[in-house]
């Protein structure tokens, strides 16, 4: 019954977003678009923004020409850079206060997926600021208009440029959860290849990956469209063209912008379509462990796609065909399985770890609630899984 009511509940949900107001965010894109963005920003009438980003970013000054240009249109900024990995509830209140002291009009995020969901958060804490952010976690709880937002991505990985989702870890309970609502989708993105030049091969890594996991969950789910489907699949076939290339030629422009294309592309893939297992096991590492996303997205990925077994077998093989690994005569399991190894083989060529390593013991069960509790009944997954399916999969991701 349980499950009946999941995928009642799945259905329900997928009718009404058709009548959502869904919109994508204004592209900027192309080396030195990011130049571009202080004069869109003038003529917006804005004239002063919060920047959003993390000690990582400022420390090397990759945000320097930016600042120059928003000096330049005489638009005052201010900088939050204490965003941690799994951006806090704190980080959110922090950057919301310097918002509020500054007089902002719009919000930056420069740099990866946890600078664009912690600016996500002061966005929604500025349309709602009556509202906590564990008062609006889950599903449209915001519904009101936030300030223009501007997406800078400097990893080529979360898609969070192209979403309806922020992404927030409580540091007291290690419980990480999604706000998801229309109006967190950014107003601009801006696609700078020159900003990923020198992504460390680890990130560059992780953060494929992760985009890879947005567009495999989103298209063996059940509640795809047919421009989810498109998405997905062109960014898969970007992320095995290019992803290794980037990896271990950062300085690659045309990788790394295919890249960045395709997590824009996973993005709003899995932003109508959703995720599943994989995130909702991926959070709780997060959550308890600070894993950071991405990486533990990569590890993850493989064991459930093993694990959901011939109910995806389909959607696989057609992935498997995508990317030229059939060969003639192979069955869908053949071909499903392919599929599944290329992933295996991309991880261990990047060298990321197959397991995860620290996982307590006593954590499990308490991860495995939380995790059942994100996927059910939301994620429109392949398979629904029960608690002794869930404790086995922390089995065999644990070290």
């Amino acid at each position: 019954m349980y499950k009946l009511y999941c995928r009642l509940y799945q259905w329900v949900l997928r009718l009404g977003t058709f009548i959502l107001p869904w919109r994508k965010p204004e592209l900027l894109s192309g080396e030195n678009s990011l130049l571009k963005l202080p004069k869109l920003i003038r003529n917006l009438k804005i004239e002063s923004v919060l920047i959003v980003t993390d000690k990582g970013i400022t420390s090397i000054k990759l945000m320097d020409p930016f600042l120059q240009g928003l000096q330049d249109e005489n638009i005052k900024f201010f900088i939050y850079d204490k965003t941690v990995p799994n951006p806090t509830i704190d980080n959110i209140e922090e950057a919301f206060r310097m918002y509020k002291e500054n007089q902002c009009q719009g919000i930056v995020a420069f740099g990866g997926g946890s600078p664009m969901d912690c600016a996500k958060g002061v966005g929604a804490r500025v349309a709602k600021p009556r509202k906590s952010i564990p008062q609006m976690k889950g599903l449209f709880k915001v519904m009101k208009k936030l300030p223009p937002l501007f997406m800078i991505p400097t990893t080529a990985g979360t898609g969070s440029e192209a979403t309806l989702a922020a992404v927030v870890s409580n540091s007291e309970t290690h419980e990480k959860y999604a706000l998801m609502d229309i109006s967190l989708i950014p107003h601009y993105a801006v696609l700078d290849p020159l900003l990923t030049v020198n992504l460390p091969p680890h990130i560059t890594a992780a953060t494929g990956i992760d985009a890879l996991t947005h567009a495999v969950e989103a298209y063996i789910g059940k509640s795809n469209t047919r421009e989810t489907r498109e998405c997905s699949k062109d960014a898969v076939k970007l992320i095995f063209e290019n992803l290794f290339e980037a990896y271990s030629n950062g300085t690659d422009l045309t990788a790394r912008k295919n890249m960045q294309t395709a997590a824009y592309l996973a993005g709003i893939a899995f932003t109508r379509a959703y995720v599943g297992n994989v995130h909702a096991i991926a959070h709780t590492l997060g959550g308890f462990y600070s894993v950071p996303h991405g990486l533990a997205n990569a590890i993850v990925l493989p064991y459930v796609l093993d694990y959901y077994g011939d109910s995806i077998h389909k959607p696989l093989a057609e992935l498997a065909d995508l990317i030229g690994i059939s060969e003639s005569g192979n069955n869908e399991e053949k071909k499903a399985k392919k599929f599944i190894e290329a992933i295996k083989q991309l991880n261990q060529d990047m060298k990321i770890p197959t397991k995860v390593n620290g996982i307590e013991d006593r954590d499990i069960p308490v991860m495995v609630e939380r995790a059942l509790k994100e996927a059910n009944p939301l994620y429109p997954v392949p398979k629904i899984l029960t608690k002794h399916e869930m404790f086995e999969l922390y089995q065999l991701i644990k070290e």
